[in-house]
């Protein structure tokens, strides 16, 4: 059986590690770090997705600053509304919750927030520097980030490693893969259009699982003693729920429990860490800006 990688508790050690470092920012500088939440719409996954983030940010002492905006925003309104926070000083980290409605480019919107603020990690430049070799971004994108995290904390090592990773979002398979081969691992991508994926990602020593398919990867696609990273979240219908639904991952936890090495649950997995990360990249938003 696999040891279950407990997101949930590394997390939460991490929050701690970084309450501490707000508390020593605040007594040193007077200063704690800021982060600007920007909504458009009133999407229920958004909504929920901020107001988690808002109490992970009270929990660790980081004032959290949030902009509720219409629906109907115009474009150069929303790309005004980030100029404004780029040069708030009390603003280290900037985020603009995706997706945006349709008739704004969301990669416009992205590209002008300053690199210095990008606790997201999608900026071009950001990206750019993350796939090439020598240079460090100045952020990592958050859920790609917590996935190396889960690894490293769990004693698993990637340097030398065969990696798979399942999806190429520029969310977490694009950037995932990268943050892997500057690892050293040896890395595969598998998408919508490779053959035989089950042949692939059987000889992976770690498999990131980020396609979006509800408990697409079965028990025989794991090579043995293997560590799966699962970052799907999938609703599929449940009737024994109050809710009406339960949230799987892209891998059938039954199945790959019993063959890999190490494993994460969903939910309880990445989520968590994801939070955990954008807290982390303000924080060093925050340690860049108040120690100049």
């Amino acid at each position: 059986m696999a040891t279950i990688i407990d997101g949930k508790a590394i997390a939460q050690t991490i929050r701690n590690e970084i309450a501490s470092e707000v508390r020593s920012l605040s007594q040193n500088y007077n200063k704690v770090p800021g982060l600007a939440v920007v909504i458009v719409g009133t999407r229920k996954d958004s909504q929920s997705y901020v107001s988690m983030k808002r109490k992970a940010c009270a929990e660790v002492g980081i004032r959290s600053i949030d902009f509720d905006l219409p629906e109907d925003i115009s474009e150069a309104d929303l790309i005004e509304k980030v100029h404004q926070l780029n040069a708030d000083a009390d603003v280290h980290g900037i985020l603009v919750q995706l997706p945006l409605p349709k008739h704004i480019n969301e990669e416009k919107v992205l590209s002008e927030i300053s690199i210095e603020k990008d606790v997201d990690g999608f900026h071009p430049l950001n990206i750019g520097k993350l796939a090439m070799k020598g240079r460090e971004p100045l952020f990592l994108p958050c859920t790609p980030k917590g996935c190396l995290e889960l690894l490293s904390r769990s004693g698993v090592s990637i340097k030398g490693k065969k990696a798979v990773v399942v999806g190429r979002s520029n969310i977490v398979g694009l950037p995932v893969s990268l943050l892997l081969l500057k690892a050293d691992a040896t890395v595969t991508i598998v998408h919508s259009h490779t053959q035989h994926p089950e042949h692939i990602t059987r000889e992976a020593d770690i498999v990131i699982a980020a396609a979006g398919q509800a408990m697409m990867i079965k028990g025989d696609w794991i090579k043995p003693g293997a560590a799966v990273i699962d970052v799907g979240t999938n609703a599929v219908d449940d009737p024994s729920k109050k809710s009406g639904y339960r949230l799987v991952g892209d891998v059938d936890f039954q199945e790959a429990s019993k063959v890999a090495g190490w494993i994460t649950p969903v939910p309880g997995g990445v989520g968590p860490m994801t939070v955990a990360m954008l807290l982390k990249n303000t924080l060093d938003g925050a340690k860049r800006k108040i120690a100049q």
